[in-house]
C-alpha cells in the first residue's frame, strides 16, 4: 500500500505543480495580450509568446491559451475593421467636402469668366464703334491738322520770344531815357553859372 500511495502522491504533486505552472504562464499570456492592447501593437501567437515568456506549442496546445488569443485576434481584426471602416468614412466625408468645395469654386469661375467675356464683347463693341467713326481719310486730316498746329505753335513760340525780347530792349531805353530826361532837368533847374 505504501508503494502504490507514494507514486500516486508524487504525480498529484507534480500535477499540481504543472497546474500552478500552467496557470501563471496563463497569467503572463492574459497580461501580454492586454500590453499588446493597451500599446495598439499588433497581436500574434509570436508576439503574445515573446511577451509572456512562454513557447508557442504552450499558446497552441492549452485550450485556454489558445481561446484567449483567439478572441485577441477576433477582436483586433474587428477593432481593425471597424477603424478602417472609421477611416473609409472620413475620407469620404472629406472627399465629399473637398468636391463641394471644388463645385462652388468651378461655379464662382464660371461665373467670373461669364462677366469677364460680357466686358471683352463690351470693350471690342467700342472699339469697333470707335474703328468705324474714323476712315482713313479723317485720320489723314486729323494728322495734318495736329501737324499744322504744332508748327504754329513753334511759329508761335518763336514769335512770343522775339515780342519778349523787344519788350525788354524797349524797357531798358525807357530807362535809360528816364535817366537822361532826369539829367537834363537838373541842368536847366541848376543855376548858370
Amino acid at each position: 500500500m505504501n508503494t502504490g500511495t507514494v507514486p500516486q502522491a508524487r504525480t498529484a504533486v507534480a500535477l499540481a505543480a504543472r497546474n500552478r505552472k500552467t496557470q501563471i504562464a496563463l497569467g503572463r499570456v492574459h497580461e501580454a495580450i492586454t500590453r499588446l492592447r493597451r500599446e495598439k501593437a499588433q497581436i500574434s501567437v509570436a508576439a503574445v509568446a515573446r511577451r509572456a515568456d512562454v513557447s508557442r506549442t504552450f499558446l497552441y496546445d492549452n485550450p485556454e491559451a489558445r481561446a484567449a488569443i483567439a478572441a485577441a485576434l477576433a477582436e483586433a481584426s474587428e477593432h481593425r475593421h471597424r477603424s478602417l471602416a472609421e477611416q473609409e468614412d472620413e475620407r469620404e466625408a472629406t472627399w465629399r467636402e473637398r468636391a463641394l468645395n471644388a463645385e462652388e469654386a468651378l461655379k464662382a469661375a464660371y461665373a467670373e469668366i461669364q462677366t469677364q467675356r460680357t466686358r471683352i464683347g463690351e470693350l471690342l463693341g467700342q472699339v469697333r464703334d470707335l474703328q468705324a467713326e474714323w476712315t482713313e481719310e479723317t485720320v489723314q486730316g486729323i494728322t495734318t491738322e495736329n501737324t499744322t498746329l504744332k508748327q504754329r505753335v513753334r511759329q508761335l513760340t518763336t514769335d512770343n520770344r522775339t515780342l519778349d525780347e523787344r519788350l525788354k530792349a524797349a524797357r531798358s531805353n525807357l530807362r535809360f531815357q528816364d535817366r537822361r530826361v532826369a539829367d537834363l532837368e537838373a541842368q536847366i533847374a541848376a543855376p548858370a553859372g
